[in-house]
């Protein structure tokens, strides 16, 4: 394993970051489609997990261990500064505050809801798919992620939607949205599939690295 400084390990954490917080604007909206109901944010959170899965793959476990708790502080100051600036008076002919405050207003219970399962979600995700890499050999990726996600999804989808909209949607239309986010995140993997075959072999040739956490502490408080 090489060990200098990996090259784009930064560039894919923070595209990481990046899809992380705008699926949280994304997701104060739900959107139906067919008999389907969808936080706005399943257009591109998913790709959170994708990324999950490459930096897992990639770089270890402990990396994205790292990049997880860097995605958490960042949601964390985005609700935290909306909330603020939610509370502070308009000023004199600014007529938008009840706007903000149904869209940006709504953000730090997104969040909550989003750092609770994510937290949950993508740790098991990733700790599934770093043993199951020590488990193959380093084989059969397809399964590997497709496997992890099947886990992982299932606690975040039911943590999210539980936090998130309980209370303000009716319980028919949340167990819509825990099942709808389930089954598009699953068939979202799948169909990334190659596109992570592909990204993966690119890392792993480009960093000289393929790190397997033989010896990793899996907790997630370890830093």
């Amino acid at each position: 394993m090489n060990t200098n400084e990996p090259k784009y390990f930064d560039i894919v954490a923070v595209l990481f970051v990046a899809v992380y917080l705008i699926s949280q604007i994304a997701a104060t909206k739900l959107i139906s489609i067919g008999p389907f109901v969808f936080p706005g944010a399943i257009i591109i959170f998913p790709v959170s997990y994708i990324f999950g899965d490459i930096l897992t793959e990639v770089y270890g476990y402990s990396r994205t261990r790292r990049i997880i708790w860097t995605g958490f502080a960042a949601a964390s100051l985005m609700s935290v500064t909306f909330a603020i600036v939610e509370y502070l008076p308009p000023a004199p002919g600014w007529a938008q505050q009840q706007a903000f405050e149904a869209i940006l207003g709504f953000v730090p219970r997104i969040v909550t809801g989003s750092i609770l399962a994510y937290w949950a979600g993508e740790f098991v995700n990733s700790y599934v798919l770093a043993k199951m890499k020590i488990l193959t050999k380093g084989r059969h990726l397809w399964m590997r992620t497709i496997g992890s996600t099947i886990v992982g999804q299932g606690v975040d989808s039911i943590v999210f939607a539980s936090i998130a909209f309980v209370g303000i949607v009716p319980s028919a239309i949340l167990l819509n949205v825990i099942v709808s986010l389930y089954l598009a995140k699953v068939v979202y993997e799948v169909l990334a599939t190659p596109i992570t075959y592909y990204v993966v072999g690119i890392l792993k040739r480009a960093e000289r690295i393929d790190v397997y956490d033989h010896h990793t502490n899996f907790s997630p408080f370890h830093f």
